[in-house]
């Protein structure tokens, strides 16, 4: 809520979807400080044999700590886990660049999801 609701001010009715809750089709990963504090978060789920990365999300002022990295690690290890071949991410065109650097290759041209521009990427575990 903090960064897609209030940062990047998309509309709450647009955020909350049938997958956030515990104990449906997502594996949800939360980040915390040593006291606990939710920084980052992240959830995958398997669409038709793929893992599917969303909500990836780390507080603004833990940014520069590797902590989406290490989420993203996490998703990707779930996914294999489940049996996955590779992952998918609608990646926000501001994040390509790390999404690039950990393996991501952009399988879309730009579109649209709640007014932010977004692409689709892919990695495929070797």
């Amino acid at each position: 809520m903090k960064v897609f609701v209030e940062e990047q001010k998309v509309p709450k009715e647009e955020e909350i979807d049938a997958y956030d809750h515990l104990g449906g089709e997502c594996y949800h990963f939360l980040a915390t400080t040593d006291d606990n504090k939710a920084i980052g978060t992240g959830r995958v789920r398997l669409v038709d044999g793929v893992g599917k990365l969303q909500r990836v999300a780390v507080l603004e002022e833990y940014r520069s700590y590797g902590i989406g990295r290490i989420i993203i690690q996490a998703l990707e290890d779930k996914a294999k886990e489940l049996g996955a071949p590779k992952v998918k991410l609608d990646g926000q065109l501001q994040a390509q660049g790390f999404y690039e650097k950990l393996g991501y290759e952009v399988k879309s041209d730009i579109f649209l999801d709640a007014g932010i521009e977004h692409v689709l990427m892919v990695k495929t575990f070797a």
